[in-house]
């Protein structure tokens, strides 16, 4: 068992201390060195007001544009093996039905709700909201299939991947060089990450060792750190994203990348926390 956050503040302590019930499969390096998280603008061909200030690297297969949520956010798409990813975090306060999403000031096994990154509203435009996994799945239930059949939270055409569908993501990655970092098969982490907003890191093909070189994927993770029983954190130490999969009792599988981790982790959590959510389309 370990915890990501000291409740109630956003101060990060260690690596070590992870979510109550998350269940790595990968071990992260701890690591203090400090970094610029702000975002410095650039000329990427994102879409609408969201992290369109991503620059894209050749290596990506870009999808600018390729999608909208009812509220009008627009979104840039990456294809990455046979997947089509979006390229942002969502950042919808509507499921495609029309229905709201609350804001949560408090967290629930049931209740859906979102969350402000860091508890900031402004870092929405930028790294979209956390949601806690009943919000993810707007009442579906978990799926293993691939593909999951869970549109949830995301719009029409367009799935919330399954445990399956990210390890397919993870295991395409390893074939592609231009992907692995040093030639390390298990080194995926920068190849997914975007290039601004990580805390800075001397480890080893680390997302925050010289973001410049990250995103050969164009799949831009932010940190948008996490939301667990009243507390945030982790903004700019972590990207954490759902998956349509249950995991052991009240918890949700998904995927983590860690700034000074080369790898990409994989949890079981409790679905009350808040995390980031990428769509896949149909």
């Amino acid at each position: 068992m370990r915890k990501l956050f000291i409740l109630g503040t956003a101060f990060v302590v260690s690596v070590a201390m992870l979510f109550t019930s998350c269940k790595k499969e990968e071990v992260n390096n701890n690591g203090n060195s400090n970094g610029d998280t702000e975002n410095p603008g650039g000329g990427g061909s994102g879409g609408g007001s969201g992290s369109g200030n991503q620059e894209y690297p050749e290596t990506a297969v870009v999808l600018p544009n390729a999608v909208s949520d009812i509220d009008g956010n627009s979104y840039d798409a990456v294809q990455i093996g046979n997947q089509v990813w979006m390229a942002e975090n969502l950042r919808t306060t509507k499921y495609a039905d029309g229905t709201t999403i609350p804001m949560g000031s408090t967290y629930s096994l049931t209740d859906p709700y979102r969350y402000a990154p860091n508890n900031e509203t402004s870092n929405v435009a930028s790294y979209g909201y956390l949601y806690n996994w009943p919000a993810v799945m707007h009442g579906a239930s978990g799926s293993e299939a691939n593909p999951s059949g869970v549109q949830g939270i995301c719009p029409t055409g367009w799935h919330v991947p399954s445990d399956a569908e990210w390890t397919e993501l993870t295991n395409y990655m390893k074939t592609q060089p231009a992907y692995m970092a040093s030639g390390n098969a298990d080194h995926l982490a920068k190849a997914l990450a975007a290039t601004w907003g990580w805390n800075g890191s001397s480890e080893t093909d680390a997302p925050g060792n010289d973001p410049t070189t990250n995103n050969a994927t164009g799949f831009s993770a932010l940190p948008a750190g996490g939301y667990d029983n009243g507390g945030y954190g982790y903004f700019g130490y972590g990207a954490y994203f759902w998956s349509a999969t249950e995991g052991n009792g009240d918890g949700a599988y998904g995927r983590y990348l860690y700034y000074d981790y080369a790898g990409v982790s994989r949890y079981n959590d409790d679905k009350y926390n808040g995390f980031s959510v990428r769509c896949v389309r149909d």
